[in-house]
């Protein structure tokens, strides 16, 4: 579980950061499409950071 936690952190602000770029570059320049954007990412992460925690617990 706390691999998924830590995990979470990178990927998180990682996918996060990229939903906020691509969204300035299609013009959602507002506060409201900023934090949009960012929330998509950071939710988007939880099922990839679950997948990746059970990838390197397989390998381990």
């Amino acid at each position: 579980m706390w691999l998924i936690f830590i995990l979470h952190l990178f990927i998180g602000s990682t996918l996060a950061g990229s939903a906020v770029i691509a969204a300035l570059v299609v013009g959602f320049d507002d506060m409201t499409g900023i934090l949009i954007a960012a929330a998509i990412g950071f939710v988007a992460a939880v099922p990839v950071s679950w997948l990746v925690a059970r990838k390197i617990k397989e390998l381990s």
